[in-house]
């Protein structure tokens, strides 16, 4: 089997299934986000905040780069379809896996996930963190060759899904 490539908003529970589903394949798994914290030396906020979103958008795009063949899962950054490159580089991969989650529910995971600081929802309210999920609802459904809902339902089976259909 090839590697696995999820995406989704923050909160949708990309590192959790990732995890789960290396588990279930045997596969190793990499948390973009862990991995670039590792690779720059500093958190993503402090990235942000020395660097701003457009450097981070471009380690993302070279991480991308460098595990794109890879037999591995792989969970991204909520982000990395921001960029148009990174969008033509995972329709190129087969599968990637959008773990579509509805507004309150990964409201509800962002609110218990204390341990996560996001640069881009500090001190944002419910309504502007959704501002920023909308405009890329269109970027996740085109680069995803599977669309997963992930509302209400238990990682254990999400990974049953992904693991049916692919």
């Amino acid at each position: 089997m090839k590697g696995i490539i999820l995406i989704g908003f923050m909160g949708s529970g990309k590192t959790t299934v990732g995890k789960l589903l290396a588990e279930k394949t045997g596969m190793q798994h990499v948390d973009f986000d862990e991995q670039l914290v590792i690779e720059l030396g500093m958190t993503i906020q402090e990235y942000f905040g020395l660097y701003g979103e457009k450097a981070f958008r471009d380690q993302e795009t070279k991480l991308l780069k460098r595990y794109i063949d890879h037999e591995q899962i792989i969970s991204t950054g909520g982000g990395i379809v921001l960029k148009p490159e990174n969008r033509q580089l995972l329709k190129q991969l087969a599968p990637v896996v959008y773990l579509k989650t509805e507004p309150e529910t990964f409201l509800s995971r962002l609110k218990e996930d204390q341990e996560n600081v996001r640069p881009l929802i500090i001190s944002k309210t419910a309504e502007e963190i959704q501002e920023i999920f909308e405009p890329r609802i269109p970027f996740y459904e085109e680069s995803a060759s599977l669309i997963i809902p992930t509302s209400d339902r238990t990682p254990e089976s999400i990974v049953q899904e992904i693991l049916e259909k692919i």
